[in-house]
């Protein structure tokens, strides 16, 4: 995956909580402070963000992780990487041509034709790939189709997690990674309720309880994620528009 766990669910905290909150100062001090955080203790870091021991281990469990000991193996983890690209505005205009002449595009009718037919949507994506859902449900609801989405990664699991059989679910997700940053195990009956699209530019295999994969060649690069899955996103719309203006 090109992005681990701990940017994704620190930084979908601070993109959908109040700056003032308590979960969005923890997740602030954290990022700005990683390789010292790592060092810490639940109680040193609550005594710096100046909260409460209850409210470290609160923190990790409504982000989406198991305890304040997960969140420490994480810390110690991390290496966050900036890819570099020679030429990258090129780089970047290949991807996306490279993305629209091989994507599937009847798999893209047979999502549209989805989405007419179910009342409940929803689009998702972690980081960058939450770019591509937010559009599509933005351009959805200028076709007069309104659909669900949420920013944190909790909340998208949590979601998954629950939905049921009459709610269509399109997940975004460049490495095709999205179902590697939680434990799904012992979960495939519930999954398998919902009917779930996965938008990937991954040639690997998806879990099972994905009905569908709309695939599309990719480099599998930070300059090319979010751009390619944005277009997929808007040929979707494209497409919705066309079938719409057909009835």
């Amino acid at each position: 995956m090109i992005y681990g766990k701990l940017p994704v669910v620190l930084l979908s905290t601070l993109a959908s909580k109040d700056p003032g909150s308590t979960n969005s100062v923890i997740a602030r001090h954290i990022l700005s402070h990683p390789d010292h955080v790592a060092t810490l203790g639940i109680k040193d870091l609550a005594n710096e963000c100046n909260v409460g021991i209850g409210s470290i281990s609160r923190f990790c469990k409504e982000i989406g992780l198991a305890d304040f000991l997960e969140l420490k193996t994480l810390l110690s983890q991390q290496n966050f990487v900036y890819e570099t690209t020679v030429n990258r505005p090129d780089h970047i205009a290949k991807a996306i041509t490279l993305a629209s002449q091989t994507v599937n595009k009847k798999k893209i009718l047979r999502l549209c034709k989805d989405i007419q037919r179910y009342d409940k949507v929803y689009a998702y994506g972690l980081l960058k790939a939450a770019t591509a859902a937010v559009s599509l449900q933005a351009d959805l609801l200028m076709l007069g189709k309104y659909i669900e989405t949420s920013i944190p990664y909790a909340s998208q699991l949590d979601h998954i997690l629950h939905a049921r059989q009459d709610e269509l679910i399109i997940i975004f997700s460049y490495t095709g990674s999205y179902f590697d940053y939680h434990s799904f195990r012992g979960k495939e009956k519930n999954l398998m309720l919902p009917k779930i699209y996965m938008v990937t530019g991954s040639p690997t295999p998806m879990p099972a309880f994905v009905d569908e994969t709309i695939r599309f060649q990719s480099p599998q690069d930070q300059a090319s994620h979010p751009y390619q899955l944005i277009l997929i996103a808007s040929l979707i719309a494209e497409e919705y528009a066309a079938i719409s203006d057909a009835v």
